[in-house]
């Protein structure tokens, strides 16, 4: 989102070969905070083990 945003603005688009999309996702990880994907994932693998 944002970086690519800025490579368009800028006009160096030719001179970059790879731009993440993690970004905020990214952030929130190293930060320790909850994700809600994986939070999903975990609920539902310990409410299926069982079964």
């Amino acid at each position: 989102g944002h970086s690519a945003a800025v490579v368009e603005q800028l006009g160096v688009g030719s001179r970059i070969d790879h731009i993440s999309t993690c970004g905020g996702a990214c952030i929130d990880f190293l930060a320790g905070e909850e994700l809600p994907g994986i939070e999903a994932l975990k609920e539902s693998a310990l409410q299926y083990r069982a079964k």
